[in-house]
């Protein structure tokens, strides 16, 4: 890392930490639980103060929330998907990687997926709280409501029915699903001008070869001096 303090920068080839707060959840918490359920190293392509960007290997080892009992969330009905118990799990991110992009203060970030071969197979817009910065990496809390862009330059609305019901059992106020859903609508103009980060070829990318799966630390759910409660 380069500088100091709030400028600080990471070079390329930096390994950190991309993580997300749980939505809302103390009550359901096991106790002493840490308040980050996803975990994911990743290594530094760019970072400025424009943007950034950062590459999630194939083979990377995770931290991924799951049901009390070790039962996948997604495989929860949506109606008790919220309020079932939870914990963490290790897991290895299988598949083509992914390379992740966000801009300081944007309430969302763009994400990029290849299929076998490179194949690039589309944007995906993840809206979340902005990015908070520290040492080991950034932070944010996901906010349900996702945008899936073609290379068409189609885009469609993803996991409403998660908002709806994440609305439905407190996890987010009305107001907070306002904003979110306006910040939708301001990537959604960002998608129909074809601005950044859609225009600039990140799509052509490619890893440098000898960067190195970054290895999960011990320590993954550390908090932050700045982490916000």
């Amino acid at each position: 890392m380069t500088g100091t303090g709030e400028c600080a920068r990471w070079a390329p080839g930096d390994q950190i930490l991309w993580r997300y707060r749980d939505n809302g959840r103390a009550a359901h918490r096991p106790p002493g639980g840490s308040p980050v359920h996803i975990c994911r190293p990743v290594t530094v392509v760019q970072d400025t103060a424009e943007l950034l960007a950062v590459w999630m290997a194939p083979g990377t080892e995770c931290v991924r929330p799951v049901l009390a009992d070790g039962t996948q969330v997604h495989a929860e009905p949506l109606a008790t998907r919220y309020t079932a118990p939870r914990t963490t799990a290790r897991s290895t991110w299988f598949g083509a990687g992914v390379l992740k992009l966000a801009r300081p203060g944007d309430p969302w970030s763009v994400w990029l997926f290849w299929d076998r071969g490179w194949l690039f197979r589309n944007w995906y817009v993840n809206l979340e709280e902005p990015h908070t910065r520290w040492s080991g990496g950034v932070d944010s809390e996901d906010h349900f409501l996702d945008i899936s862009v073609h290379p068409d330059r189609s885009w469609k609305w993803l996991d409403e029915d998660e908002f709806a019901q994440a609305q439905h059992v407190g996890l987010m106020d009305r107001a907070t699903a306002a904003r979110v859903r306006e910040a939708g609508l301001a990537a959604v103009e960002v998608i129909a001008a074809w601005g950044s980060p859609f225009r600039d070829g990140w799509e052509h990318w490619r890893p440098d070869p000898g960067w190195p799966v970054p290895p999960l630390p011990d320590d993954w759910d550390r908090t932050p001096a700045h982490m916000p409660t």
